[in-house]
């Protein structure tokens, strides 16, 4: 069910235009509006769940889901073999900013760590 106030649900609806860089049944990937790395998108999925932590035993598939997609959008981007980061923040803290479950998916540099 989507939120109406969240951007990422108005994206998942194309009622927000967006840079759709895949989809699958459950999630959509798109390009980030503020790139942190050559590749940097973002992979959501259709239904509203505000972060990980609101994740509930029902959603493992599509947690599930998330994690594949975005193996095979890396490997759709040719991004798959060098190597790629991914990232859920949780919660303020977290750096989350955006209360709707996404997974950023970083590329085309070499990552450092600790990140942040």
């Amino acid at each position: 069910m989507a939120e109406t106030n969240c951007i990422f649900c108005k994206i998942a609806n194309g009622e927000i235009p967006a840079k759709r860089l895949g989809e699958s049944a459950q999630a959509i990937a798109f390009a980030d509006l503020n790139p942190q790395a050559p590749t940097h998108l973002l992979i959501i999925p259709k239904q509203h769940l505000a972060s990980l932590a609101h994740a509930a035993d029902a959603d493992s598939a599509l947690l599930g889901e998330l994690l594949t997609f975005a193996k095979t959008t890396a490997a759709a981007l040719g991004v798959a073999e060098r190597g790629y980061r991914l990232v859920i923040n949780t919660g303020h803290d977290g750096g989350q900013t955006v209360h709707h479950l996404h997974v950023h998916l970083l590329a085309g540099r070499q990552m450092s760590w600790p990140p942040g």
